[in-house]
């Protein structure tokens, strides 16, 4: 059998290798936790988005209750109504209210689809 020769690593050598381990390890572990922070925070942003959605899904079905209730309302009314004047007086007061219940509608959801935004 061949006789190798033995060849020794220089403790300098070691001493270099272990530091940059010692250092990559450091690096990566700050790394590390600057993503698990990151994640951390998007979560959060994303639960208060997904939170945001839900109440404008739930004023919206708000909304939608209470045009068909008025709607209800006003043909109840109208139905009732004795004279070709009084159908156009109820038609007018409904339109009006109607229009403007819309109009704070779509105001109070453009406002609530801001908080939507990041």
């Amino acid at each position: 059998m061949v006789d190798v020769p033995s060849l020794e690593v220089p403790a300098e050598l070691r001493a270099f290798a272990e530091k940059s381990i010692e250092q990559a390890r450091k690096a990566v572990d700050g790394f590390l936790d600057a993503a698990h922070k990151a994640v951390g925070e998007t979560e959060k942003r994303v639960d208060g988005a997904h939170e945001n959605a839900r109440g404008v899904g739930r004023t919206a079905a708000e909304f939608v209750e209470a045009n068909v209730a008025a709607s209800f309302e006003f043909a109840a009314q109208l139905v009732k109504a004795t004279t070709v004047e009084e159908v156009v007086r109820l038609q007018s007061t409904f339109a009006t209210e109607q229009m403007k219940r819309l109009s704070d509608q779509a105001r109070a959801i453009g406002e609530a689809g801001q908080k939507l935004r990041p």
